[in-house]
């Protein structure tokens, strides 16, 4: 009896110090004020296309809503308070159904290849998803956080994507291969198909 009680005990203890160590669930981010979104979302887009650039952002219930409407070619994208990585985006309007339809399969769960070469990129193919034939811009600032009181994003840098839908290496003369500080052609031949140029790694 006396062995079963002290197990009991030992038992106990362990839940005890397991309990201890698990972190509390991290409560659900606070959107940040709207103006905030928005100074930090622009800062994605080109400076003198800043200030006619539409911007979608967050409310109070993390619903994304228009924070403001544009008299340019741009819609800018804040930051998702729910994500811990900071990245803002602004892309060319004509975009926008193809990257609402992203977000849309994201918050159903469908992410990574299968949001694309299952749906978006054969949506497009069926003539069911709007993607312009043209090029057009799309731009991404990430980086540690904003701080509102300089108006900067801290460690921030921007990759550039230029959408350009069934182009492949030949048509470009792009490599297709991955490489910082130079443009190279990505997903090749599918109508998603974008040069990208990401900042060259920090030393």
């Amino acid at each position: 009896m006396k062995i079963f009680a002290l197990l009991l005990l030992t038992l106990f203890l362990m839940t005890g110090v397991v309990a201890a160590q698990t972190p509390a669930a991290a409560p659900a981010a606070t959107p940040a004020p709207a103006e905030e979104q928005i100074a930090a979302s622009i800062l994605a887009a080109p400076e003198e296309l800043r200030a006619g650039a539409a911007v979608l952002g967050y409310d109070a219930q993390g619903k994304l809503v228009t924070l403001r409407k544009g008299s340019n070619e741009l819609v800018c994208l804040a930051d998702d308070p729910k994500d811990n990585r900071f990245s803002v985006a602004c892309y060319h309007k004509d975009l926008d159904p193809f990257m609402a339809r992203g977000r849309e399969l994201a918050a159903q769960g469908i992410t990574g290849g299968d949001r694309n070469a299952q749906h978006r990129w054969k949506e497009i193919e069926e003539g069911k998803l709007k993607m312009p034939k043209d090029p057009r811009m799309l731009y991404v600032l990430s980086g540690k956080g904003f701080d509102p009181a300089s108006g900067k994003v801290i460690d921030g840098s921007v990759r550039w994507v230029v959408y350009v839908p069934f182009a492949t290496a030949e048509s470009t003369g792009l490599s297709i291969k991955p490489k910082r500080g130079e443009p190279w052609l990505m997903d090749a031949g599918t109508a998603g198909a974008h040069i990208m140029i990401s900042p060259p790694a920090k030393p």
